[in-house]
Order: structure tokens, then C-alpha cells, then sequence
């Protein structure tokens, strides 16, 4: 009796690619008719997103859909937010009362982009001195 024959990498190679030309091909039409619909759900999903923005942030509603204006206000609220967080936990702290670290974690969140503000703040006064 003779030993079956181990198949050889190649052997497996030739396979794949012959169950490859199993498969159709799209056509340039259909991959371009593939793109324009996932290009669509995409922003669909950004309108999606904005929309649930535009319900959370007070001061939002009917304000159009621009998407810079919905952005700057809902940084601007979440900063006020963080600010309110911050006095609560002063206030907390300053009457003994223990506030663990995961309630002060967006305050450490608050410090850094402060202290990125103030970095660029001082960079461009010492720009305009410059200039």
C-alpha cells in the first residue's frame, strides 16, 4: 500500500486561487454604485449624529444644520459641564465628603484642555510679538 501524497503549498495556493475565479467579479458599475451607497450611510450617520446633538445640547433646536455652529456650541456646553462637575467636587472635598477618582476623571479631562488653551494662548501672543 502505498502512503497518500501530502499536498504540497503550492498545491494549496493553486486551490485558493482557482475557488477565486468561482467567485464573480463586480463590474466597475457595481463597485461604483458599492461606494456611492456606503458614502451615503456614512453620512447618514454623521446626520444621525449631529440630529442627536442638536436634541441634547440646550440652545440646539432650530438652529439649521450647520455643523460648525453644532460643534462649538457642544464643546462650549460640555466645558460648562466639566466647570459645574469641578465646583461640585471643590464644594464635596471642602466639606470632607470623599470623591472617588472615576468621578474626577472628566475634571483631569477639563485640566488638560485647559492647559492646551493656555499653551496656544501664549504661543500666539508670543506670535503677534513676533509679527
Amino acid at each position: 500500500m502505498s502512503e497518500p501524497r501530502s499536498k504540497s503549498p503550492q498545491d494549496g495556493e493553486a486551490s485558493l486561487l482557482a475557488g477565486q475565479d468561482d467567485k464573480p467579479r463586480l463590474t466597475e458599475e457595481e463597485k461604483k454604485q458599492n461606494h456611492i451607497a456606503s458614502e451615503q450611510k456614512r453620512r447618514e450617520a454623521i446626520r444621525a449624529g449631529f440630529d442627536k446633538l442638536c436634541s441634547l445640547v440646550p440652545g440646539l433646536e432650530g438652529h439649521g444644520r450647520s455643523e460648525g455652529f453644532v460643534l462649538k456650541e457642544t464643546v462650549t456646553f460640555m466645558k460648562t459641564q466639566l466647570v459645574r462637575r469641578r465646583e461640585l467636587v471643590e464644594k464635596c472635598e471642602a466639606k470632607g465628603i470623599a470623591v472617588s477618582d472615576e468621578m474626577k476623571e472628566p475634571i483631569r479631562i477639563l485640566e488638560r484642555l485647559e492647559a492646551r488653551e493656555k499653551e496656544k494662548g501664549t504661543k500666539e501672543n508670543s506670535d503677534e510679538d513676533i509679527g
